[in-house]
């Protein structure tokens, strides 16, 4: 017979109660490779994200977003209302059977529900609770509401971000959200080795904005300019870099990003075909790469360079050339690209309602424990009898529980 390669996390069990964006990708990367997880949503209503889209035809349904259709695959989905006596009954009968708690809410809202990390604990010793909120389970912002654009602005990001004359800008959205929910990933398997070893859970506390603040990017150097000597970081343009050419630039069928300044100058010449014009040896002189002057001579030859040539094209040459560039590319193009499509970046997924779609596939690839998606994102509810019966609900107790609204 042919031997099936076992999923990373085949054995782990999660429960979990986070909606949107952040808590959804922790469990979506734990469920992705393996990990049995059943997801509680409000009856009737379910995780926010449903509301979300994008739709298909632009038509809203429960069960057709596809932000949620792509943030819930491989999960198992109870409905749940909370504030009910019996929902806690059935979450602490769920608990004794799972190694991970995680959930989204404002602090202090699972403990409202009669479900803080002291009430789980009683039920099953060393389970792990795993808490993504904005600032995090303590401190004068707790209870605060927030987005992620407030949260990237809140990080210093954004006061550095944009052109010197115009207001702060923000990068794409939500990748404060996804980068809070892989931190929060992590730090649940960390909990998980830790609980395997030593036998003991505990309560890891997740803050969006600490995962922000945290990155180790050009904030590190603001950072210590401002110890060093209190300097606070000016906003330059969106593609700073030394001399020319630096920055987006027009092309034949789109847009071309090029970092060339400095020592890379060179090789942009080459990349060119090295034109007469250029040929000059002011050109290659250090200081040259800081005259706006030259640098406006130079732009009148390799703005219509670009101009004459696709995004393809010119990439290709400055690889060739080993000068930094990049084409801009749309999601048709993305999705088209034949290197992604080799690596089978994408995931074609069948769902009942939504039909068949393409979403983003795997993060990265584990050579002997398969990313899979064994089953789309489930409807809402769709598995509340199953989860129910395998602890021993009967289905007269399951009837009951549904004509009362309680799941």
């Amino acid at each position: 017979g042919v031997f099936m390669q076992e999923q990373a996390l085949a054995d782990v069990r999660v429960l979990d109660f986070t909606h949107y964006v952040a808590g959804p990708y922790c469990t979506k990367l734990l469920a992705d490779y393996g990990a049995d997880v059943m997801k509680v949503e409000r009856p009737g209503v379910g995780d926010g994200a449903r509301l979300m889209g994008p739709f298909p035809k632009d038509e809203p349904n429960i069960e057709k977003s596809g932000l949620f259709l792509h943030l819930n695959t491989n999960k198992r989905s109870l409905t749940l209302d909370l504030k009910r006596p019996e929902a806690r009954d059935i979450v602490l009968t769920l608990v004794r059977d799972v190694d991970i708690v995680v959930e989204s809410f404002r602090p202090g809202t699972m403990e409202s529900f009669g479900l803080g990390y002291e009430s789980l604990r009683n039920a099953h010793d060393d389970v792990i609770l795993t808490s993504i909120s904005n600032f995090g389970q303590t401190g004068p912002y707790k209870d605060y509401k927030s987005s992620d654009i407030m949260t990237y602005g809140m990080g210093g990001e954004m006061y550095s971000t944009g052109l010197e004359d115009r207001e702060p800008l923000k990068l794409a959205e939500n990748v404060v959200l996804y980068q809070a929910g892989a931190v929060a990933s992590v730090a649940t398997m960390g909990a998980l080795f830790a609980s395997r070893l030593q036998a003991v859970g505990q309560h890891v506390d997740v803050s969006i904005m600490e995962t922000q603040v945290g990155t180790i990017d050009r904030r590190m150097s603001m950072l210590l300019a401002y110890q060093y000597n209190g300097e606070i970081s000016r906003r330059g343009a969106l593609a700073t870099g030394i001399g020319y050419p630096t920055g987006v630039y027009l092309c034949a069928d789109g847009y071309i990003q090029v970092n060339g300044g400095g020592s890379y100058f060179k090789r942009v010449v080459e990349m060119m075909g090295r034109p007469p014009e250029l040929e000059d040896p002011t050109w290659f002189e250090p200081e040259s790469q800081y005259n706006s002057d030259l640098a406006q001579i130079f732009h009148e030859y390799f703005i219509p360079w670009c101009l004459e040539r696709t995004k393809r094209e010119i990439w290709a040459a400055a690889q060739k050339s080993r000068v930094l560039s990049a084409p801009l590319n749309t999601i048709e193009e993305l999705v088209e690209d034949q290197h992604f499509n080799e690596r089978d970046a994408f995931a074609d997924i069948s769902h009942p309602e939504a039909g068949r779609l393409l979403y983003p596939g795997r993060p990265f690839i584990m050579g002997e424990s398969p990313w899979s998606v064994r089953r789309p994102a489930p409807l809402l509810g769709q598995h509340t009898d199953d989860i129910l019966s395998s602890v021993g609900y009967n289905a007269e107790c399951v009837s009951h529980l549904h004509r009362d609204g309680v799941v």
